[in-house]
């Protein structure tokens, strides 16, 4: 079964900023795939990213980070805020009350 189209990231300083689906290019050759999003108007560096994450480790996002070493793209790491956490208090049997949380800084 032939491709007939394929997902391609644009890089800059190591981070993905676009996605966008293109027609399939040779052998996933992201020199192909760079050529063909510069011949329509969209100029930068673009890679192959699999849809399906079977190349590069996963699908690449917007603000994903791509390894050029291991050839990979790495999803950014979520960090909560601590003003968006909600803490209940728990319930203690053995004293049969609740017990506040204490948040320490």
């Amino acid at each position: 079964m032939a491709h007939e189209r394929a997902h391609a990231a644009r890089i800059e300083d190591g981070i993905v900023r676009e996605v966008i689906v293109i027609p399939y290019q040779e052998e996933d050759r992201d020199d192909l795939v760079t050529a063909f999003c510069n011949s329509i108007g969209i100029q930068g560096t673009w890679i192959d990213t699999s849809f399906t994450g079977k190349r590069r480790g996963c699908y690449a996002g917007v603000g994903y980070t791509y390894d050029s070493k291991i050839d990979a793209f790495i999803a950014p790491s979520v960090e909560v805020p601590e003003s968006s956490l909600i803490l209940e208090p728990v319930h203690d049997p053995t004293l049969n009350e609740f017990i506040s949380p204490v948040v320490e800084p």
